[in-house]
Formats: structure tokens, C-alpha cells, sequence
């Protein structure tokens, strides 16, 4: 397993072979192995393999080729719908219209889809994680039915990798590993911690096709804008909002 986690790559070009019911039955097993808060499962994955219904979802995460190719699509979502409807039933009330339960519920998603990634790659498939599954959360949760209390936040492509991309770059260990206690980083620290992916030919070339000066740019001014990040946050907020996360 670790072999298997420290060979990952993201895959954005798939075979047209299908993936089988008997693997995904799998792949689903293995994500409700995974931790969750008070083993309450707050999570729902929604299976999409049709073609049609795909090309419905297509546009939620902007059009991306890899969205009608991948023969499976897997989207991850808090969920408190079918936990509430169980306290209901059995003369409990619950109290999880806030955020921390929100929180707590996509968590326990997030986790279970990272399972359902190392056991398809385990098992020779390709993964991507799409983070336009809360960009366009409100699309997504019209498209899908999704019924108030659940809220999508990721989606994994899934299938047999159509191709075969280099490991992608890291930071060095002492760049996220912090020992007993948080050490903040000097200007010295950050130069040393990033010089390497500053060197990578790859990024020198990103720099000069967006016209930039450095790398932290790219990101600041073209990949992850701070007016998208606000609007973006706007909207997710209003999605929480309206499927019952947000009571005081």
C-alpha cells in the first residue's frame, strides 16, 4: 500500500474500457472502511456510469474532457438527510442544521473518498480529484437530486489510465512536518523550502506563458484569484445555507 500511495499520479485521460460492478462494488466497500466521527457515516456517494448523465455533469466541472471519458464518476457528500431521518424515526431529535456538523459530515467524506482512491489505484485504475465539486455545488445538487442536509464536496474520475504522467513535484518533508509544536517560517526558510520547485523547468515555462515575474503569481493572479475564491465562497455559502447547514 505504501508502494502504491507513493506512485500516485493524476490521471485526466482514460481508456473507454468500463469499469466493472464487481470493482466498484470494491472501490465503495473500501471507502466505508474508513474512519468517521461517531461511526455515523455521514456521507453518500453518488455512482454515475451513464453517458447522458455525465455530459449533464460536464459542465459543473467546466467542461473538462476527462468528465465524459472516465467510464465512472464518484461524487462524495456530506450527508445528515438519512442519520436525521433515523433519529426522527426512532424518537430523537437532531441537531446538526450548523456548520460544525457540515464540517464533521464532509470530513467523514473526504476520508472516504482518499479510500476509494488508493483502492482503485491499488487496483490498477487511475484517479482524479475534481475541485469544482464545490465551485458548482449548487449545479451539481440540482443535476444529482440531492436532497437538503447533503452537500457534494468532491468528485473522483475514475477508470484505466489512457495515459502514463511523470510523479509530480513535492515539497521536502520539513516543509509540512512540524514536531511537537507549529514553527513559523522566516524568509530564509520559505527560499529554502520552495527553491527547488522554483528551478523546475516545467514552472519556468508556466511562468513565462501566463507573463509572470514568479511563480506565486501564477497562482495569485491567474490559476486562483482572490475575486474567484470570493465569489466562489459566496455561492458555497448560500448552497449551505439552503440545504439546512447554517441555523444559529
Amino acid at each position: 500500500m505504501i508502494d502504491t500511495i507513493l506512485d500516485h499520479r493524476t490521471i485526466r485521460k482514460y481508456k473507454n474500457t468500463p469499469v466493472e460492478k464487481e470493482i466498484i462494488n470494491d472501490l465503495i466497500k473500501a471507502g466505508t472502511r474508513a474512519s468517521t466521527t461517531g461511526n455515523m457515516q455521514l456521507y453518500s456517494i453518488i455512482i454515475t456510469t451513464d453517458e447522458e448523465n455525465k455530459k449533464r455533469l460536464a459542465p459543473s466541472h467546466f467542461n473538462q474532457s476527462m468528465i465524459t471519458e472516465a467510464p465512472l464518476l464518484m461524487t462524495f457528500c456530506a450527508d445528515f438527510n438519512r442519520f436525521n431521518k433515523w433519529c426522527e424515526l426512532r424518537k430523537a431529535k437532531p441537531g446538526y442544521d450548523n456548520f460544525l456538523s457540515f464540517t464533521t459530515a464532509a470530513i467523514d467524506a473526504i476520508i472516504v473518498a482518499q479510500n476509494v482512491a488508493l483502492a482503485a489505484e491499488d487496483k490498477g485504475l487511475g484517479i482524479c480529484y475534481l475541485g469544482t465539486t464545490t465551485y458548482m455545488a449548487k449545479n451539481i445538487i440540482e443535476i444529482l437530486n440531492l436532497p437538503k442536509g447533503v452537500v457534494p464536496v468532491t468528485t473522483l474520475t475514475i477508470g484505466y489510465p489512457g495515459e502514463d504522467p511523470s510523479l509530480v513535484d513535492r515539497l521536502p518533508l520539513e516543509a509540512v512536518s512540524h514536531y511537537e509544536s507549529y514553527k513559523d517560517y522566516t524568509p530564509e526558510v520559505i527560499d529554502n523550502l520552495y527553491r527547488e520547485k522554483e528551478s523546475l523547468d516545467e514552472y519556468k515555462e508556466f511562468i513565462k506563458e501566463n507573463n509572470k515575474e514568479t511563480l506565486a503569481q501564477v497562482f495569485t493572479d491567474v490559476r486562483y484569484k482572490k475575486e474567484d475564491n470570493v465569489s466562489f465562497s459566496k455561492l458555497f455559502l448560500s448552497v449551505l445555507e439552503d440545504q439546512g447547514f447554517m441555523n444559529q
